[in-house]
């Protein structure tokens, strides 16, 4: 059994190997699924293919059985500036990410669905020293594999479960003044659920509700000295609502509500101050990123133009994570993005073979620091652009 579940997060460590960063609502992606991402990560209540489990797993007993696999290519332009001095956080700019969903029905009433998806968004590598003698940044990539059963109770009704396995790696550099080595890649895993519900009230409103526990996984060893609770990173729990409203037949528009509970997490959440720095790096109450929670609004139309085509907008905003305070230790991950929009398009051939693509452009946010520890108060900034391609297979 050891030995199968090794093979599992090898193989989802290595098919996600470059999901280092992404387009983000702090670091979460803002959306599962390249139908989803083109109408801004709206999902909840809108399943559109196998991915739909991720935002809400009752989704999948409203999808036909398909296959679909999609790549897309991300590219953050992330910076900071500390005491007039400008640093460029675009070491490794480029990123190709990977994400694979399968649903298959059991029964008239019981759905099966399997997702291979992931998070990122705190990576950065300067091209100079900051905190250290070596050029500073970090890279944090997060796996997630998650089996899906739904139960159908009426025709319109449905409720989904989804164990989630998680795997994490995490590497610093550039961090030799805070006492922490270069140690590579180290890595943890754990688990958490994910429950929803799915309703479609009527022929044109359909609503959803999910909610995923925290994650609690292994310590990063190797940066014990770094994360609260001694290298402590467990995923914050996060739940949203959704509706979904069909004005014609033609036409489906989402809205989603998304709170991410950032602060729950010590190391994530915990704020360097004169008492966090006191108890040290690594401690119980040590310091961290200083993150808030964070509500994301994820919205988008999708028009069925014909029986072959559909095209897709959407808009994506989320709550600043980084507090103004918070600026210093945040060097290492700008996640300070808050408007995306989005596009997409669907392309039906073949009977049961479907191509989809979309394009997200997060607008530069710009973070101005103030009232640091030690009056550390550094700038941070970030921009992203997406592009997504899948293939789904219809059967």
């Amino acid at each position: 059994m050891s030995k199968n579940v090794s093979r599992i997060a090898v193989f989802g460590f290595t098919t996600l190997a470059a999901i280092s960063s992404h387009a983000t609502d702090g670091y979460f992606d803002y959306g599962y699924g390249v139908k989803a991402k083109g109408i801004g990560g709206a999902g909840v209540a809108f399943p559109q293919d196998s991915l739909a489990p991720a935002s809400n797993p009752a989704g999948a007993a409203f999808i036909t059985n398909r296959l679909d696999a999609g790549l897309t290519y991300f590219r953050p332009d992330r910076s900071s500036s500390l005491g007039g001095e400008q640093f460029n956080g675009n070491g490794i700019q480029n990123f190709y990410v990977p994400e694979i969903g399968f649903k298959h029905s059991l029964s008239e009433n019981f759905d099966f669905a399997f997702d291979l998806y992931g998070n990122g968004g705190m990576n950065t590598d300067y091209n100079k020293p900051i905190f250290g003698s070596s050029n500073a940044g970090v890279d944090l990539e997060q796996v997630f594999i998650a089996p899906t059963i739904t139960y159908k109770i009426t025709e319109n009704h449905a409720i989904g479960i989804e164990p989630i396995f998680a795997g994490q790696r995490f590497k610093a550099h550039g961090l030799e003044g805070f006492g922490i080595a270069d140690r590579g890649y180290d890595y943890s895993y754990g688990g958490g659920v994910r429950i929803g519900y799915t309703g479609k009230l009527t022929d044109w409103l359909t609503v959803g509700l999910t909610y995923q526990s925290p994650i609690f996984t292994t310590r990063f060893k190797d940066y014990a000295n770094l994360f609260a609770e001694q290298g402590s990173f467990d995923i914050p729990q996060n739940f949203a609502v959704g509706i979904a409203v069909k004005p014609v037949k033609q036409v489906t528009i989402a809205l989603d509500v998304e709170r991410i509970l950032y602060s729950e997490i010590k190391s994530i959440g915990n704020q360097l101050t004169p008492e966090t720095y006191g108890n040290g790096l690594g401690s119980d109450n040590g310091p961290g990123f200083g993150w808030r929670d964070v509500t994301a609004i994820k919205t988008g139309i999708a028009y069925d133009v014909t029986e072959t085509l559909t095209l897709r907008l959407g808009y994506n905003y989320s709550t600043q994570p980084i507090p103004d305070n918070q600026t210093y230790f945040n060097i290492l991950a700008p996640g300070v993005v808050q408007h995306h929009v989005t596009a997409g398009i669907t392309w039906r051939f073949l009977d049961n073979f479907e191509l989809s693509a979309f394009y997200a452009h997060a607008f530069e946010q710009t973070v101005i620091g103030s009232g640091n520890f030690g009056g550390a108060n550094a700038n941070l900034k970030m921009s992203q652009d997406t592009f997504g391609l899948a293939l789904g297979w219809i059967f």
